[in-house]
């Protein structure tokens, strides 16, 4: 089971250790008496969205022998109004760069992610509505830089 540990540093600055050692500063902005020196909870839980279902994708990529040469997610998360502010819908938008990238093979491992591996993916949709759309820039010569968007329904 995974485990961490949070300490308040200093008004409103608190930093989070991971099991795993490693450490995220989190912190309020002045309005809420704090300094700004950190991201704030609710927008970690979209940094390890998109972190867990990115490496989902990009190792299955891999393992697809895929030519990519950048990837990024933008996770775009709508709030309730009021109190406690959950996500109720979060939108991701996949961009895969490279040669000759297969659409398939990129549907496939979105796809695996959101719907088996993702484990933060899993949490968030019980809550939220999860939707994604991908786009594919191909940098192959021949193709004069095609860049093919789909939007998943």
């Amino acid at each position: 089971m995974p485990n961490a540990l949070v300490t308040l540093v200093k008004d409103m600055q608190f930093v989070g250790d991971s099991g795993t050692g490693h450490a995220i500063v989190m912190d309020a902005d002045e309005k809420f008496g704090g300094s700004n020196t950190g991201a704030r909870p609710i927008e970690l839980l979209l940094i390890g969205f998109g972190g867990c279902t990115g490496m989902d994708v990009i190792s299955i990529l891999r393992k697809k022998r895929q030519e990519i040469t950048n990837f990024e997610i933008k996770v775009d998360g709508q709030r309730q109004e009021g109190h406690p502010g959950r996500y109720t819908a979060i939108h991701l938008i996949y961009t895969v760069t490279g040669r000759n990238v297969s659409k398939e093979a990129v549907e496939r491992a979105i796809s695996l992610s959101l719907d088996k591996y993702c484990s933060v993916g899993a949490t968030l949709a019980r809550s939220a509505e999860i939707t994604h759309e991908y786009r594919i820039i191909d940098t192959a010569e021949e193709s004069g830089g095609d860049e093919r968007i789909r939007t998943a329904e």
